[in-house]
């Protein structure tokens, strides 16, 4: 994670991640198991979400990725 002026990471839920990643709560579980996602972190007992600057990193390496550059 890298952390860029400015930036204050923020704790996204899961209905924030959808909709930023376009993926079914599924897909983002299963990636997530595999190791090919940003871990949750847990906010309480019954309770995760995930660090908006790990996401938006996570997004930024996928489009990367898909025009060629580095994974």
């Amino acid at each position: 994670m890298q952390i860029r002026p400015n930036d204050s990471p923020t704790i996204l839920r899961l209905p924030a991640v959808k909709s930023k990643t376009g993926w079914s709560r599924s897909s983002i579980y299963s990636l997530m198991a595999q190791g090919k996602f940003p871990k949750a972190v847990a906010l309480g007992a019954r309770a995760i979400g995930w660090n908006s600057i790990e996401i938006d990193d996570y997004i930024a390496s996928r489009i990367a990725a898909s025009r060629g550059g580095a994974q």
